[in-house]
């Protein structure tokens, strides 16, 4: 680390990216919350099952309970590539804490997820789980929106 100039450690210092850092460590706790209530669901669903002698069938069982704690990590994993690859494009190219910011809302609408659509998955969506969604792609937008400007407008 010693053979890198000042002004390049400087760039890449936790401190200039403090914010968007704690964004993505926030992303990654409640991504691993998520996929410890679906661990939690799944234990607690193969022993009501067995209790009442019937065999639990994860994945083409049909439960509702494992269906929405399934829906949850998978909603998380559907957008995690986009979603940290824009974070971090905008916070190294166009700027650490309006990312973070963004970051912050985008980790907010995650974390509403659950709640909007909640315990049981059933037939079709409540259209409260819009709200959750169009904010996540609203931050999506606004990072490649935010990448083109700074490419085609210059400084």
């Amino acid at each position: 680390m010693h053979d890198i100039p000042e002004t390049t450690r400087s760039l890449i210092s936790a401190r200039t990216y403090a914010a968007p850092l704690l964004v993505t460590v926030a992303y990654v706790l409640w991504y691993y919350t998520l996929f410890t209530n679906q661990l939690r669901v799944k234990t607690k669903l193969k022993r009501a099952y067995r209790a009442r002698g019937e065999k639990f069938d994860r994945y083409f069982g049909g439960d509702r309970e494992m269906l929405a704690a399934d829906r949850y990590v998978g909603n998380m994993l559907e957008h995690m590539p986009t979603f940290l690859l824009l974070l971090w494009l905008n916070a190294i190219f166009v700027d650490p804490f309006s990312a973070a910011v963004a970051g912050a809302v985008y980790v907010g609408s995650r974390v509403l997820y659950p709640f909007v659509m909640g315990q049981r998955l059933g037939p079709g969506l409540p259209s409260r789980i819009l709200f959750a969604t169009v904010v996540g792609y609203g931050v999506v937008a606004y990072f490649v929106m935010r990448l083109v400007v700074k490419v085609v407008v210059p400084d």
